[in-house]
């Protein structure tokens, strides 16, 4: 069973259409990106499958349920907007999320302490949240969202404000949740993070789905201009072939932007001609070079 199924949902807020026909398929056991610029609908849409609203038309399945109130126990939702109770303890806090959750108080006993070590946390468990660093408190987030080890976990923007080595630590916890068989998905605008962590990609622009599949399926749709080449002799002329538009160097070797007609083929024939060619890639376009073009072209619509 697919944990969520999306189909063809709307949503509008007055005169503005947040999402517009969106449709996704989320397979179990994988990490899915929820992709896009702000204002993209993201958080609109996991705020529908989480019924906070509700769509105008099309249907959300969650957990093979169309009604999210009969899996909720099954699902770790952590919102964009982050709250907790201030004036609680660290271990408080956690031990009464988790109790609402249906845990019982002999699981919190070791799984509280255990969460809290995981993140970095256990030294601080009977201090007041409110005496945490901002990145303190989006650990704690985490761990209220994952403490009773939902069976699908939806993050809404996970790493905003965390430092690199925090950063490190949840992404290494979110990847071994989906090893074990858990299914992840999590909304997010930085593109590197999505193309290290993500086995599926859904990347919405402006309410609508502009591409949905894995990272490896989409970067085979698009060519790229850009090759690398590591060369022996004199160069010299390559900067004035018709068919080069910029040289430059990177990481030791020349990264040569092609004319976007030009076969990266023909180029490599002119090489052989002229000098000894040691190595010659095509290189794959990142994720980011992706989104920027696909978003870029939808600015034109």
């Amino acid at each position: 069973m697919d944990p969520l199924i999306i189909e063809e949902v709307s949503k509008s807020f007055g005169e503005v259409r947040a999402v517009e026909g969106l449709s996704a398929q989320l397979p179990a056991g994988s990490i899915y990106g929820f992709l896009g610029p702000n204002g993209a609908g993201k958080t609109t849409t996991i705020r529908m499958i989480m019924d906070i609203i509700h769509p105008d038309s099309g249907q959300i399945r969650v957990l093979g349920q169309t009604a999210v109130e009969k899996v909720r126990e099954r699902i770790g939702y952590m919102p964009e907007e982050r709250g907790l109770y201030r004036k609680m303890s660290v271990r408080n806090v956690i031990s009464y999320l988790g109790a609402l959750k249906g845990m019982r108080r002999t699981e919190l006993s070791t799984a509280v302490p255990r969460w809290l070590e995981k993140v970095g946390l256990d030294g601080w468990s009977d201090k007041k949240v409110e005496e945490l660093s901002r990145g303190m408190q989006q650990k704690l987030q985490f761990v209220a969202t994952v403490i009773n080890e939902p069976e699908l976990l939806i993050l809404d923007e996970p790493f905003s404000g965390l430092d690199p080595i925090n950063l490190e630590l949840l992404k290494g916890i979110m990847l071994g949740m989906r090893d074990s068989g858990k299914t992840v998905i999590f909304s997010t605008h930085m593109m590197e993070q999505a193309e290290k962590m993500c086995d599926f990609i859904l990347l919405i622009d402006r309410g609508e789905k502009v591409i949905d599949g894995t990272l490896e399926g989409i970067r085979s749709q698009y060519k790229s201009n850009v090759v690398r080449v590591d060369l022996e002799g004199d160069t010299s002329f390559i900067g004035g072939l018709q068919m080069v538009k910029e040289t430059k160097k990177a990481d030791g070797r020349l990264e040569i932007v092609l004319d976007e007609k030009c076969d990266p083929q023909e180029f490599l024939r002119i090489l052989v001609e002229r000098v000894r060619v040691r190595a010659f890639e095509v290189k794959v376009p990142s994720l980011h070079e992706i989104f920027i073009h696909l978003v870029g072209k939808s600015d034109d619509r």
